[in-house]
């Protein structure tokens, strides 16, 4: 799986079309193209992976999901829920008709890493995600953070 890293920011066309920045394509040289675009399930942004991570995940979810279990299925088909998209000639990648409403009215859109995938934002949904009144630090202090061991006296 490719780690993918960096925040870039691309035009859109009325198409839904936008070339893909070189800086994230040089990251994906191993790969073959093709990509998975999905929406979100936890915030108004696409998420866009490259096709070998999403079926990686795919095949972590089905090992510990029971496809007899309703409720198992449901949440798979939920998270499976996507398109395969492909890089053309001139490197652009064109978000399809379903999933375009996340982007319909931008002229701009953000790429942001998050290691394992890039979300795809309208830059004015980005802007307004990323001035939150969050506590970065705070939260990662609680999320992330331990008490610092106590240094032995014997060295």
């Amino acid at each position: 799986m490719a780690l993918i890293l960096g925040k870039e920011y691309c035009k859109v066309d009325s198409n839904g079309r936008f070339k893909f920045p070189i800086a994230l394509k040089r990251q994906l040289e191993t790969e073959d193209g093709r990509f998975v675009i999905r929406q979100s399930n936890y915030a108004e942004c696409l998420e866009l992976w490259t096709y070998a991570s999403f079926r990686e995940e795919v095949e972590k979810l089905q090992s510990h999901l029971n496809p007899y279990r309703r409720e198992d299925r449901e949440l798979l088909r939920k998270l499976t829920e996507g398109n395969i998209i492909e890089l053309d000639t001139n490197d652009r990648l064109l978000v399809p008709a379903e999933q375009k409403h996340v982007i319909a009215k931008a002229k701009e859109i953000v790429l942001q890493s998050t290691g394992k995938f890039i979300e795809l934002w309208d830059r004015e949904a980005y802007d307004k995600m990323n001035s939150s009144s969050t506590d970065f630090a705070a939260l990662a202090e609680s999320l992330l953070g331990r008490e610092t061991p106590v240094e032995s006296e014997d060295k």
